[in-house]
């Protein structure tokens, strides 16, 4: 710990810097939207479904204030923005795009055959070792150990490469976390409560311990000034407390009708492979 943070792909990027990532998110956010269109004219558009849009393209939002100016700058030249960075790329907007239902509404727009299909995959062995709490822990909360307790933080700001392969592992892994602890979909129903609740604390206490780790000064390996890693620890701390907050809450809120919504969903499946989509609202 200690000395300047490298910043030698730019305070303010080059021009694809900010298109590229500006692209992207106006793809996902415009097909997400071209889906929902599609989706209504097969059925009614009920209250809960305008609520996901609104949380998915809050979701895009959050990763637009993290991937463009000021918070890229911020970002690249202090460790504080890059752990507000991090947590809006890998917990906030992860949150928002998983309550979208998006994968529910890409089955919902696709051909029966297709919807079977996707719908089998979904349903594989690989899809559930991967899709499981303990691998999504350990994909998204246990990297962290690996990126700030070794050098490859410090070589993250020194490549381009590997700095938006950072981003980009921060919002997948995210995205599992959030899909297999908080997920409304059916899809993710495939580990009990209280398996997905203990996961999530285990995950809060890895976040409590890296932070306090990383304050002290423990075995933290960030090439930056004392003052930044710790007020990154701070907002790991308290910002990742929040974010938890926010995803046991959608747990329950997503679970609380879970044996009403699980016959449902399970007879529009059965619906779906006899040929016709079904739609969870």
């Amino acid at each position: 710990m200690g000395g300047d943070m490298h910043d030698k792909h730019g305070e303010g990027g080059g021009a694809w810097e900010v298109m590229l990532p500006l692209a992207g998110l106006l793809l996902l956010a415009g097909t997400y939207l071209f889906l929902t269109l599609r989706a209504r004219g097969r059925n009614p558009v009920h209250g809960s479904r305008r609520w996901r849009t609104v949380s998915f393209l809050t979701g895009c939002a959050l990763l637009g204030v993290a991937l463009l100016q000021p918070m890229s700058t911020f970002a690249h030249g202090d460790f504080r923005g890059h752990m507000a960075q991090h947590l809006l790329i890998g917990m906030y907007a992860p949150l928002c795009l998983v309550l979208g239902a998006p994968v529910t509404l890409f089955l919902r727009t696709l051909p029966a055959a297709q919807a079977r299909h996707l719908t089998g995959l979904l349903r594989s062995r690989p899809v559930h070792i991967v899709g499981h709490p303990v691998s999504a822990l350990v994909l998204s909360t246990g990297t962290l150990a690996v990126l700030y307790f070794t050098p490859l933080y410090n070589a993250t700001m020194d490549r381009p490469d590997l700095h938006w392969l950072m981003h980009t592992h921060f919002l997948l892994s995210g995205f599992l976390f959030a899909y297999v602890i908080a997920s409304p979909e059916l899809a993710s129903i495939q580990s009990s409560v209280p398996t997905r609740l203990v996961t999530l604390g285990v995950a809060i206490a890895t976040h409590a311990t890296i932070s306090q780790l990383m304050y002290g000064g423990f075995l933290i390996n960030v090439h930056a000034p004392i003052n930044q890693v710790r007020g990154g620890a701070e907002i790991m701390y308290y910002g990742g407390d929040i974010a938890e907050l926010l995803l046991a809450a959608a747990l329950v809120a997503t679970w609380r009708p879970s044996r009403h919504r699980s016959t449902e969903a399970n007879a529009g499946l059965r619906r779906s492979e006899r040929g016709s989509s079904a739609y969870s609202q």
